[in-house]
């Protein structure tokens, strides 16, 4: 009863949503995604708390000239929910990545992400360089600015108390659905979100941030790889979570260009906020490549 009621949710999915349903199998993690279009590869990578569908208004404009495949990432929606926090360890959503392109027979993709997204966005760069041929981020500073911020900004280590509740967090109980979904500010939408959010594991969720968001005493990030692909990082700057003082120096941890898009009305949610704009302005960078 239990398969037969994930192959139900499965199907409304492919009859509501367009494009073309896959799975990819990352170390036996079963990696949901949806594609759409032809051309180069894009892997768009959601954040907390999101599912692939957070991509709906940049994908039918992108799919026009490439092959657009936006994952779920484990513990959300229609992809595998491993149980324990080592198995949200932040090489294994590298590694999830890496597997979605593989299992489309391509070399290189350009790599989006929001949020958490944007953080194995980053950190797939550094790993895997010959993987990559360019780099969106939206609303997720680079490691080293993030965690030099928090070694230094009281403004965002304030901020940044919910990551450490979250990392204490063992009683789920008020993370509902509709409480996570309570950002989605379409009701269609948000329906959809609730339903999502049903299929996930809030337990899941919360691991990104028990195996992977920095602990106190905070240090400034130091061994990192410098990223060497063409980087278009987009920022709104409204973010609570994340503050814009995080985005200076960016240009001292990346070896090619970076362009650098701040959007002061949009908030964290910035490819909603500023859904015409992002767009726009990630098919005018991917026009330049």
């Amino acid at each position: 009863m239990k398969a037969l009621g994930w192959f139900a949710a499965l199907s409304v999915l492919l009859q509501e949503e367009p494009g073309e349903s896959g799975f990819a199998d990352s170390g036996g993690v079963k990696i949901h995604y949806v594609s759409q279009g032809e051309g180069p590869l894009i892997v768009m990578i959601h954040g907390f708390p999101d599912y692939w569908y957070t991509w709906r208004h940049q994908m039918p404009a992108l799919a026009k000239r490439f092959h657009v495949v936006a994952i779920d990432q484990r513990g959300y929606n229609l992809s595998d929910k491993p149980e324990g926090v080592d198995e949200y360890q932040m090489h294994l959503l590298v590694a999830d990545v890496l597997a979605v392109i593989d299992s489309l027979d391509e070399e290189k993709a350009v790599v989006v992400g929001h949020d958490w997204g944007g953080m194995v966005a980053w950190s797939f760069a550094m790993q895997h360089p010959d993987r990559i041929s360019g780099l969106i981020v939206l609303n997720l500073p680079h490691p080293k600015g993030l965690t030099r911020e928090l070694a230094t900004n009281k403004d965002q280590q304030r901020n940044s108390q919910y990551a450490r509740n979250f990392q204490k967090m063992e009683d789920f109980s008020g993370m509902t659905p509709e409480f996570l979904a309570g950002w989605v500010e379409d009701q269609d939408a948000r329906a959809k979100y609730v339903e999502a959010f049903r299929r996930s594991s809030i337990e899941g969720m919360l691991n990104y941030y028990k195996a992977n968001y920095p602990r106190e005493p905070y240090t400034e990030a130091t061994e990192l790889e410098k990223i060497r692909c063409p980087v278009l990082l987009i920022h709104g700057l409204k973010d609570p979570y994340l503050l814009p003082g995080a985005l200076s120096g960016t240009w001292s941890w990346i070896d090619e260009e970076l362009t650098l898009v701040t959007i002061p009305d949009a908030g964290h949610f910035v490819q909603h906020d500023a859904k015409d704009i992002v767009t726009r302005k990630m098919l005018s960078w991917l026009g330049e490549r």
